[in-house]
């Protein structure tokens, strides 16, 4: 077998399929050029969506070739781009959307920036919700009882449990609390089912997402959470 080829069969045996973890949601492996953030694919009638950057290799390539391509790729922060969003661009074809305080990140890139929300159909809408990063932003889907991808505006601290993470790279740790304070006031239990975080997916032990969504946001301490220490 030529080298060539023997290689790329070794980087396909490593290398782990996307799997579905709601119906028309898949979610790809870590990747290390994000320091170990989930990006996420929507089926999606008006036009499939990539959620931040996965490891771009063949086997991801080609999944998303077979699922019919995507029409955008959402970035939800500044650690949610990878290094080759221009490849991916051209490969896929699909229009790049990032809030407008991060656009400035993808200066080679052709970006669709937004301010405060952009619909994008009847039933997907981005939200910026600024304090992780300037930029940060969230995806909400009404579909299956609605689901927020929470990128690192949200995460999961355990297998049932979502929260705010203050870190040495959050932004503005104050506004990252309004905004899930705004969230709150935004959504109910009939409107958010599901979280899907952007990162420390390892916590939710192979199931995926957060159940019981709208509760977990309901039971913060916010006051609490403004005198956390850096983690």
């Amino acid at each position: 077998m030529p080298e060539n080829k023997t290689k790329i069969n070794e980087s396909l045996g490593k290398t782990k399929t996307p799997r579905l973890v709601l119906p028309g949601v898949f979610a790809f492996a870590p990747n290390r050029d994000t320091l170990g953030a989930t990006s996420y694919l929507i089926v999606n009638k008006s036009g499939n969506i990539l959620l931040d950057c996965p490891s771009w290799n063949v086997v991801n390539q080609e999944f998303l070739l077979t699922q019919g391509g995507i029409s955008y790729l959402i970035i939800t922060h500044r650690g949610g781009i990878g290094k080759q969003v221009m490849q991916m661009q051209q490969t896929l074809n699909c229009k790049v959307i990032i809030q407008q305080q991060e656009a400035y990140l993808l200066p080679e890139v052709e970006v669709s920036s937004f301010a405060e929300n952009l619909t994008l159909s009847s039933d997907l809408e981005l939200i910026w919700t600024p304090g992780h990063s300037p930029g940060s932003s969230c995806l909400y889907w009404q579909q299956h009882g609605g689901i927020l991808f929470s990128g690192r505006h949200l995460l999961p601290k355990s297998p049932t449990e979502i929260a705010p993470l203050r870190t040495a790279k959050t932004f503005h740790w104050w506004r990252q609390l309004n905004n899930v304070a705004k969230l709150r006031t935004r959504f109910s239990a009939q409107t958010l089912k599901y979280i899907l975080p952007g990162a420390n997916t390892g916590y939710l032990r192979g199931k995926g997402y957060i159940e019981n969504a709208y509760e977990q946001l309901a039971a913060l301490d916010l006051t609490a959470l403004r005198s956390t220490e850096v983690i």
